[in-house]
């Protein structure tokens, strides 16, 4: 059983995500937007242990708490981001392009792969390729508890922005028809902004994106 505790931190009100498998203690961060310690506070106090950070992409708030965090864990965490993302990461996430100064934190060890499979304990999580906000943003998603970390991919009733550098609009259109209208009607969309969606719901209702005839 995943266990998903969702906080939402830093100057723009993101999204981030710790979740556990539970049954080992074994914990991971989606998106370490910021606060760090408030992060592992959270892991902590349930007896989790974080071994792994995975962002959906290197926008800087969305790894803005990742110093403080990565600084307190020992051994250090893994840090998964897809390849096409890292030379955003090495600007800082644009950061600087919004007055913002951030540490970056540690590099990123795992470079994400479109279909490669992620483990927590005995979850297992598909990474599926999602160019359109990024280059490189990436989705992870969990078959086994129907739901879908979608990053800044789709929104309820909403669609990621692309007029930021790297940003494309045919690109994210085809990502969200192909990566996200594909899973079952009845999958939990959680998002990196705002609240939670499902599949059906913005297949047949995103003013953006909808597929309704």
């Amino acid at each position: 059983m995943l266990e998903i505790i969702p906080l939402v931190l830093g100057p723009v009100s993101t999204n981030c995500y710790l979740i556990a498998d539970p049954g080992s203690g074994e914990a991971a961060v989606i998106d370490p937007a910021w606060d760090g310690r408030v992060i592992l506070a959270e892991a902590l106090k349930r007896g989790w242990k974080i071994s792994q950070l995975w962002y959906t992409h290197a926008h800087f708030d969305h790894f803005g708490g990742v110093a403080a965090l990565a600084g307190a864990l020992d051994p250090p965490p893994s840090i998964a981001l897809h390849p096409l993302d890292h030379d955003l990461w090495q600007m800082k996430g644009s950061a600087p392009l919004f007055g913002i100064q951030i540490d970056p934190g540690p590099q990123p060890t795992v470079d994400l792969i479109h279909g490669q499979s992620l483990s927590l304990g005995s979850l297992t999580f598909e990474v599926r390729h999602t160019p359109g906000h990024t280059p490189g943003h990436c989705l992870f998603y969990c078959a086994q508890e129907n739901v879908l970390f979608s990053g800044d991919l789709v929104f309820r009733s909403g669609v990621g922005r692309t007029d930021l550098p790297g940003g494309d609009w045919e690109a994210l259109v085809q990502s969200i028809r192909t990566q996200v209208f594909s899973l079952p009607e009845e999958t939990r969309i959680l998002a990196g902004h705002g609240e939670q969606t499902t599949v059906g719901e913005e297949r047949y209702g995103n003013p953006f994106v909808s597929t309704r005839e």
